[in-house]
């Protein structure tokens, strides 16, 4: 039996990702949501969600010890999968809630896509960020497989990313400015958008996640 942890440090979507991954799983794989250093260091793979301000979740994850589960995930060689702000907090810093340093486990850096914003035909972008916006599949990674380039995934977010590493940028959008939205390194995979809440497109990118072995 495999197993599939999903980080619960307080701060995650977790059950729609939970349910999510129930429903491309394989019959032989048991999604868990949990909290437990023990059970997450056993898991064959982790997914680390996150919702909220950063400043929130870091406090979270470094009171629960979930900085260094994370670690030693990492370290081990089984895929890690971040989404939303359990991408944002695998980066170096955030300027969100006045600037937080972050885990550092990625080179790079959150910004904020500031105010009054307007496209190239001079129209009004809201802040966050939020809806449906294609995908620019920077580069091939495995957990593209079956996904078309600039298919569209579901986003809600006031802050964007901007990798130090190009080649870490396995996929990039366009909201006023280019933004890096999947990021990849060794087992990590990590993305800006909801899978969970992209239908066919965010299914196909979690069960080529579960299938993952790099």
């Amino acid at each position: 039996m495999n197993t599939v942890a999903v980080i619960d440090y307080g701060m995650g979507n977790l059950h729609s990702a939970s349910k999510a991954l129930e429903h491309v799983a394989s019959p032989n794989t048991r999604v868990v949501v949990t909290s437990d250093p023990s059970v997450i260091q056993k898991a064959d793979h982790v997914v680390l969600p996150g919702v909220g301000a950063i400043r929130d979740c870091m406090a979270e994850i470094r009171h629960k010890g979930v900085d260094e589960v994370v670690r030693e995930v990492i370290q081990s060689g089984r895929p890690l999968l971040g989404i939303c702000v359990g991408m944002q907090v695998m980066l170096d810093h955030s300027e969100e809630n006045g600037g937080v340093d972050c885990l550092g486990l990625l080179p790079g850096k959150v910004k904020f896509f500031g105010r009054n914003l307007k496209d190239e035909k001079g129209e009004k972008l809201k802040v966050p960020h939020m809806g449906w916006s294609p995908v620019k599949q920077h580069r091939q990674h495995p957990l593209w497989q079956g996904i078309e380039d600039n298919s569209r995934f579901y986003f809600v977010h006031s802050y964007h990313a901007h990798m130090e590493d190009d080649s870490m940028a396995v996929g990039q959008c366009h909201y006023h400015v280019d933004f890096d939205v999947a990021l990849a390194k060794d087992n990590i995979f990590a993305v800006q958008f909801h899978p969970e809440k992209s239908a066919d497109n965010g299914l196909k990118l979690l069960q080529n996640f579960l299938e993952w072995n790099p």
